[in-house]
């Protein structure tokens, strides 16, 4: 079972980080390698996000958990052109209290339906976090 574990460090505060990527909808906002998003349903736990990629890919994720106390969106995936099922991944903000700023953790695991292709996909699925937290850091610098 893949795990996948990326981090860093935002220079704002987990309040201004946290309005931007609250949005369940809001990926092509602040995530450089998606192009749209829509919502299936309502817009709470339980809804599903259909949402494309710039190379042509597509997803479906449904929210699980969206915290404003502690900061915390997870996820899986419903459908996906990679070859995993049972996909959970979190990502969650953390104040660092002696400077104000945000370090900011993003995780996931998942099983693999094809073991050939589990290095691209480990590599495919931290290229996606760590694209993310670079596009914020690049925000908030």
């Amino acid at each position: 079972m893949p795990r996948i574990y990326e981090s860093g460090i935002i220079n704002t505060s987990p309040e201004k980080v946290w309005k931007v990527i609250r949005d369940f909808n809001g990926l092509p906002e602040w995530h450089p390698g998606i192009k749209s998003s829509e919502l299936e349903g309502g817009d709470g736990v339980g809804t599903v996000r259909h949402f494309f990629l710039n190379d042509g890919g597509e997803l479906r994720e449904k929210l699980w958990t969206l915290s404003d106390i502690d900061y915390l969106c997870s996820y899986s995936i419903v459908e996906s052109p990679m070859f995993l099922k049972n996909y959970h991944s979190t990502f969650r903000l953390y104040p660092v209290t002696d400077s104000g700023i945000t370090f900011m953790e993003w995780f996931a695991y998942f099983d693999m339906t094809d073991l050939a292709a589990e290095k691209d996909t480990v590599e495919a699925v931290s290229g996606v976090f760590s694209g993310g937290i670079k596009s914020l850091q690049d925000r908030f610098s």
